[in-house]
């Protein structure tokens, strides 16, 4: 029976397989977002990073009622289909063929 130390060529290459997979499943969490009923739900900086605006226009846009919302508690959430049905609704053609 051999003796397996750390320096094994075999150990060094699960460990090296162990840190890919660690950084795949990071990767993965990172962008995640839950699934209820069929909907996702973004959060404020979510919608922010989404349509690359600042917190104050994502706040504007709350108020002028361009972007519907849920609100429980003190939390602010958003339907994913209504940013999208949002962005449809406010899609502006160029007619003028350029």
């Amino acid at each position: 029976m051999d003796l397996v130390t750390n320096e094994a060529e075999e150990i060094i290459d699960h460990h090296e397989m162990i840190i890919l997979l660690k950084t795949y499943i990071e990767e993965i969490l990172k962008y995640y977002r839950p699934v209820m009923n069929g909907e996702i739900y973004l959060s404020g900086q979510d919608v922010c990073e989404m349509l690359h605006i600042s917190k104050r226009t994502l706040q504007q846009y709350r108020d002028d009622k361009i972007l519907p919302f849920i609100q429980i508690g003190g939390k602010i959430i958003f339907k994913q289909s209504d940013i999208l049905t949002a962005l449809e609704q406010n899609y502006v053609t160029n007619k003028a063929g350029y």
